[in-house]
């Protein structure tokens, strides 16, 4: 019988929509339901709400308002940021680079565009997860237009040194985008200190709706439109405006990134707390991940001799939401492209489980985890060839 406890730490998946950020939205999925490309006066209140909003994530990222543009999420945003510049910069060259632990929103249109004929570059990382600035350096050429770093890993949440990326793509007058929906409301993003050409970033990661996200394109950057057919976005991005979810953005924005180390405190505390207990009581168990340059939510642990589906399985029968990795993979039975990354061998790989905790844990949450995954791994390593062979040979040893 499944337990009636819900215990959410899957917040790089999804965080629930705030209460005041609903409030928000509510008006313009009601009365203020106007097209915002209308002339009525229902229509105008519309526009005048999403532009409010833009103004609210251009002062989240220290952007101008104009250099905002709503998308449907990070993915779209992705796909736009890369395939735009790609194509718009044919002429300069064709060569991009990336890294290998990217999220799919980026490596997949990196892997289509190769199709295209643009070569990329994917740049290894170290055991931790981090990005060499020096190999950045040797991989650009005279044909490079665009690098697209992500400013903080969704899997085992290590924060990549953007400001110094992008500086070495600035001085080379290269085009520099950062995947930063894992960020916003975690890290202080300055796209003009950093410096960032393009920003893709999706509201549900920090308590705002599904569904929309936006790009900051800095002015003079040349960029092709991913979407046609309408001059929404001021001609750049085709399809009527989600105005209720962009509403639900510019508060989701607003409040997320308003004191974030103050915000940000307590949930790190929870998470050390957690790392902490799993790595002392449950043996053959490694940390994945930078240790200090993380994201403040984020624990990400390997299991020997244990599978992180069969994991899963039994956590929720314990009411506890996690993830083995991305949300957007957990059909997939290969290997995450990220734990491969950082050099885990493929069944170590598998025994991975990603906690993340968000704003409405508390610390009997994490007493609770502590209780019951010990239980679940001892139940599966119990059932495991592997495990039993391991304490086979360690008893040999021994002798």
């Amino acid at each position: 019988m499944a337990e009636e406890r819900l215990v959410y730490m899957d917040h790089a998946a999804t965080t629930p929509t705030d209460p005041d950020v609903v409030r928000a939205m509510s008006p313009y999925l009601t009365e203020n339901f106007g097209n915002p490309s209308s002339l009525y006066r229902i229509a105008r209140e519309a526009r005048e709400a999403v532009e409010l909003a833009r103004q609210k994530v251009a002062a989240a990222i220290g952007a101008d308002p104009a250099e905002i543009y709503f998308t449907s999420g990070g993915t779209e945003a992705d796909n736009w940021a890369i395939k735009g510049v790609a194509f718009a910069n044919r002429r300069k060259g064709s060569h991009i680079v990336t890294s290998a632990i990217e999220h799919h929103a980026v490596l997949h249109p990196c892997q289509w565009l190769e199709k295209q004929g643009f070569p990329v570059t994917y740049l290894p990382v170290d055991a931790d997860g981090l990005v060499n600035p020096g190999d950045l350096e040797k991989a650009i050429t005279d044909e490079t237009i665009l690098v697209s770093i992500m400013a903080a890993n969704n899997e085992i949440g290590t924060i990549q040194p953007i400001a110094e990326l992008g500086r070495i793509a600035r001085e080379r007058g290269i085009y520099f985008h950062t995947d930063a929906v894992q960020a916003i409301g975690a890290v202080p993003i300055d796209v003009r200190a950093m410096p960032i050409d393009l920003l893709s970033l999706s509201a549900h990661k920090f308590y705002g709706p599904k569904g929309t996200g936006a790009l900051f394109i800095r002015k003079g950057v040349r960029i092709d439109n991913l979407l046609h057919g309408g001059g929404q976005e001021r001609k750049r991005r085709a399809s009527t405006e989600n105005v209720a979810g962009i509403v639900g953005l510019g508060r989701a924005i607003e409040r997320a990134t308003t004191d974030i180390p103050g915000r940000t405190a307590r949930i790190r505390a929870l998470r050390d707390r957690l790392a902490s207990g799993i790595l002392s009581t449950i043996p053959h168990t490694r940390l994945n991940g930078h240790p200090e340059l993380r994201l403040p939510n984020n624990v990400n642990i390997s299991f020997r001799f244990v599978e992180g589906e069969s994991m899963l399985l039994l956590l929720d029968s314990y009411g506890v939401a996690a993830s083995t990795g991305s949300a957007c993979t957990s059909g997939s039975l290969e290997p995450s492209h990220v734990l491969m990354a950082i050099g885990l061998p493929h069944e170590i790989a598998h025994g991975s489980l990603r906690l993340t905790l968000g704003e409405e844990n508390t610390d009997a949450d994490v007493d609770y985890v502590l209780s019951v995954l010990p239980k679940v791994v001892s139940r599966l390593r119990e059932m495991s060839p592997l495990y039993h062979q391991y304490r086979e040979e360690e008893k040999h040893v021994q002798q």
